[in-house]
């Protein structure tokens, strides 16, 4: 029973186990619950699934088993230039209501796979092929009674039956960009990262207590450290490009700094150079020496840099390249100073990790880090967390 829903799931990638579908059966056969779907996905979820970022593939293998929604890659299968927003069009009332529907959710889900099989080129306009505007029951921005909308960010005559790029847990996949919804999950990759860092002590009390109870034979008994021992050290770049990352960066310092007991945090534009400051109003008047930086803050300290790393090559490379002021020494430099002192550094990048390769600047800067820049999502920062932990 329920073999060919267990395989549908490993199909999509989630790591569900014998022993918990043997669960969900378990409860099942006790009458947890009974001729519902509604109820039996909740229950499905809630054994079978152990990690939040994988709830999404969950509901696209509980979509394809239960309902016949044969999951469609629109990526692959659909070139982008047909769904391009182009040619909206304005239909009267009087339009729509000359529209017919196809007959039922099966039937136009049959026509897609027709239509998509046949069709060999963009399309806007019109009533037959997929693509953007016109009365087609497929494709984005135009309207049918009964549509599948493709492409398309928003309803927009909230017609469409079936919305196949669209899932209610979407954003808590573990490669999408840091939201207000995974702040959550970061925090509890933040919290793992802070634990599995701290020291153990010994436990006076419970040694006693074991030694007695074997007959005076010495029983060490040890605990996690009561306080979090992890140091860290944040340099965050500023202003330009990453006045589109401000909520991003909020959310991890915020994490960062309830999560850590010894949290330092400065900052830097775009490539640090012979200054870092700590409050961006008084950025000119008080700032702090990057070499004082380093002599202040040992190499017990994890680093880590959280920027776009997206600058002109020459900030990187040359004396004189900072936007801002005469350096007199490249930004290479003093990043190499840096990772030099504290062993234990990694780059997060809330540049989406796609878009990388445009920038010859975020290249060496990966260079410069060794390959330690990682994108600011959750993989990412699982990732870097256990890079950080690293020996040696």
């Amino acid at each position: 029973m329920l073999i060919e829903f267990f395989y549908c799931l490993r199909k999509h990638g989630l790591s569900t186990s014998i022993t918990e579908l043997l669960d969900l059966l378990a409860g099942l056969e006790r009458g947890v619950i009974f001729a519902n779907v509604d109820d039996f996905y909740t229950l499905a979820r809630l054994v079978l699934v152990k990690d939040e970022s994988q709830y999404d593939k969950f509901d696209q293998a509980f979509a394809e088993y239960f309902t016949g929604v044969e999951q469609v890659d629109l990526a692959a299968s659909i070139p982008p230039e047909w769904l391009e927003q182009a040619l909206q069009r304005q239909l009267s009332d009087e339009d729509k209501a000359k529209l017919q529907a196809l007959g039922g959710l099966d039937e136009l889900l049959k026509t897609f796979r027709e239509r998509l099989a046949e069709q060999q080129k963009r399309h806007a306009g019109g009533n037959k092929w997929i693509g953007t505007g016109g009365t087609s029951p497929f494709g984005a921005y135009g309207y049918n009674p009964e549509g599948i909308r493709v492409g398309q960010d928003r309803s927009n005559a909230r017609r469409a039956v079936k919305v196949w790029d669209q899932r209610e847990f979407k954003d808590l996949d573990g490669g999408q960009q840091l939201t207000q919804r995974h702040l959550q999950l970061a925090l509890r990759k933040l919290r793992k990262f802070a634990r599995s860092g701290a020291a153990t002590e010994l436990d006076l009390p419970n040694t006693i207590r074991a030694t007695s109870q074997k007959g005076g034979l010495l029983d060490l008994q040890w605990q996690a450290e009561r306080h979090n021992a992890i140091k860290v050290l944040i340099l965050f770049d500023v202003g330009g490009s990453m006045d589109d990352y401000i909520y991003e960066c909020e959310q991890l310092f915020s994490a960062a700094r309830s999560e850590f007991k010894h949290l330092e945090f400065y900052y830097f534009h775009n490539c640090v150079y012979e200054h870092v400051w700590q409050h961006n109003s008084r950025r000119f008047t008080e700032k702090t020496p990057t070499k004082e930086l380093i002599n202040k803050y040992g190499r017990d300290y994890k680093l880590i840099f959280v920027g776009d790393a997206t600058m002109g090559p020459y900030e990187i490379a040359y004396p004189g390249g900072s936007v801002e002021h005469w350096n007199e020494e490249p930004g290479s430099v003093w990043m190499q100073r840096l990772l030099g002192h504290y062993q234990h550094a990694v780059w997060l990048n809330p540049q989406p990790q796609q878009h990388w390769h445009y920038y010859a600047s975020i290249d060496m800067m990966n260079e410069l880090m060794g390959h330690r820049m990682f994108p600011l999502t959750l993989d990412g920062l699982t990732t870097a967390m256990s890079r950080l932990l690293q020996k040696g």
